[in-house]
């Protein structure tokens, strides 16, 4: 369901899409196999910082990314003519939707009738606002009205619908019996989504990141610079059998590409790694002989564009970020209090067992978090059009991790608690000492959440300024600063190392002078630091030699942090 129903392909429309494909595959691989190896360069770079540097005070959680498996009866818009149909429906632990025919199906191991991850989709929970998105997205052509067959969406109201609609793939029409049932699975949905989506940025792996900038570069190169949600595009009339074929097509190319991926990466090691001091000192010249050329309408660009937004933006992402990590602290606080009540007044063992099993569930439970996501999601609007003239239209994005920060903090800090209150609590303690034990657990663990708090704030909004800003930059140095980098080619092209392009160093000379106003709009909003943010999402290891040192120990967060499993409860 959604929209207009797609056609088969006729065969010479599927061998012109094989074509167009293969066309893509044989531009976009060469890109994937220069950024593997400036990813294996930052890794080793990265190794070279001594670890007492990471700065981290809470405990990791190894417990994510997973969402909590919800199931349970629905029904289904589905057939020809399409009918609302009674099915069974799954959440797993990963994010896919299953449905099933019947409970006693699933419960039995049966197939499923049909299946989806949810990468893309958005939730609509409003039969009219639906409605709308259809007539926007698909306006009838002249003509269409006169056979135009009645929708059973409009035959046959429901009260509390679920509707996932995908710019590209089948929509999903379901509907709940009660408004809480609604609710529930609205929750379960979204968490589901939002776990699908940010897999690869939540990635610390070299080849994940070297995906990311591979597509990156592949779009700038054609001409589309800024970040946005999609990455096959955001006509949301394209045909579903067209995204299919497409989708097929390019992911049967990756798969193929694999198992040489992988030799090349542990080649790529073998061969950077015994020259990694080298390469970093090429980097350096370069950098300082790149930054005198291109200093002028840098610094021009950076000053009647940039500057003028940069302290707005500062503030609403760092206001987005601090109200939602504020909601964790204020839940993870009565957690812990509730616990120690439950312990002075001496409950069974059983009953104990579940009070701590319902503190470790914290981060999953999605209507518990919803009150840090939500506040995660009031500054939508306001991001949307504060940074709508840089070209930047991934703000979904952008929620997403100020989302999966949470969760991930909330699960480090619960984590770290529990880890603690084991080590302290013995059976020789009486209740009242136990929960006295744990209040000193308490100050400790919040002492620490608040220390990474600050320390992830900051990465965080460093990162996705560089998202927004660096696109925006390049695009707009284009025409004047990148018609001179074949000059400087020669000197990179000399090492033979594909590791170092001059593209690469071009572009971190640019972030550099970024970060660096970033860095000085930030002490201003938080006050003076020493510390330098350069997430690993979205800065490379700083091409200039005699700023190495100090940019080098700020990559070690994330932009954006994700967190989220696939381990089902």
């Amino acid at each position: 369901m959604g929209g207009r129903p797609s056609s088969p392909l006729d065969k010479r429309q599927q061998q012109h899409l094989r074509g167009q494909v293969d066309a893509l595959m044989k531009n976009f691989l060469p890109q994937y196999r220069v950024q593997l190896a400036a990813s294996v360069l930052r890794q080793i770079s990265r190794e070279l910082v001594p670890q007492e540097l990471a700065g981290c005070q809470l405990l990791h959680s190894k417990k994510l990314p997973r969402v909590r498996e919800h199931r349970g009866p629905l029904i289904q818009l589905q057939g020809h003519p399409p009918q609302w149909q009674p099915i069974f429906c799954v959440l797993r632990g990963d994010g896919r939707l299953e449905w099933f025919s019947h409970r006693e199906e699933y419960e039995n191991g049966g197939r499923p009738l049909g299946s989806a991850a949810l990468t893309g989709y958005t939730v609509l929970t409003s039969q009219r606002e639906y409605l709308h998105l259809l007539d926007t997205l698909c306006p009838d052509s002249p003509g269409d009205h006169t056979q135009e067959e009645p929708d059973p969406l409009l035959e046959m109201p429901v009260n509390f619908p679920l509707f996932l609609q995908h710019p590209f793939r089948r929509h999903l029409c379901f509907s709940a019996a009660t408004g809480e049932t609604q609710r529930a699975w609205r929750l379960a949905l979204q968490g589901g989504i939002r776990l699908r989506g940010t897999v690869l940025q939540r990635s610390q792996a070299p080849a994940a990141h070297a995906f990311l900038d591979a597509i990156r570069l592949y779009r700038q190169h054609k001409g589309h610079f800024g970040h946005d949600d999609t990455t096959l595009g955001s006509d949301a009339e394209l045909l579903d059998a067209v995204h299919a074929a497409v989708l097929a097509g390019a992911s049967a190319g990756l798969r193929a590409f694999q198992p040489e991926k992988d030799e090349l990466l542990t080649a790529l090691d073998k061969t950077i790694r015994p020259e990694v001091d080298h390469l970093l000192s090429l980097r350096g010249r370069m950098s300082a002989k790149l930054l005198a050329q291109v200093q002028g309408p840098l610094e021009s660009c950076l000053r009647r564009k940039v500057d003028v937004q940069l302290p707005r933006l500062t503030q609403t992402l760092l206001n987005t970020v601090e109200a939602a990590l504020g909601a964790v602290q204020t839940l993870l606080v009565q957690g812990m209090d509730r616990l120690s009540r439950h312990l002075r007044g001496n409950p069974s063992s059983t009953r104990l067992r579940k009070e701590v099993y319902s503190f470790g569930e914290m981060p999953w439970d999605p209507e518990l978090m919803q009150t840090c996501y939500r506040e995660a999601e009031r500054s939508r609007g306001h991001l949307g059009q504060l940074v709508a003239p840089f070209g930047f239209s991934g703000v979904r994005s952008l929620v997403f991790g100020a989302q999966d920060l949470s969760q991930q903090l909330m699960a480090d800090a619960v984590a770290t608690f529990l880890q603690l209150a084991d080590q302290c609590l013995t059976t020789a303690l009486d209740c009242i000492q136990a929960a006295q034990q744990l209040e000193k657990v308490r100050g400790r663990v919040l002492k620490k959440f608040q220390s990474d708090s600050s320390s992830v704030q900051r990465r965080f909004v460093c990162g996705w300024q560089i998202c927004i800003f660096l696109p925006f930059v390049l695009s707009q140095l284009e025409p004047s600063c990148k018609a001179e980098l074949p000059e400087f080619e020669g000197e990179v092209l000399a090492v033979g190392s594909p590791a170092l392009t001059i593209e690469g160093i071009y572009e971190d000379v640019i972030r550099g002078a970024l970060l660096q106003r970033i860095d000085r709009e930030l002490n201003k909003a938080l006050g003076a630091s020493d510390v330098s943010c350069a997430p690993d999402g979205c800065s490379e290891v700083p091409w200039n030699q005699a700023e190495a040192d100090e940019e080098t120990e700020a990559q070690r967060g994330t932009c954006p942090k994700q967190s989220g499993t696939c381990t089902e409860v």
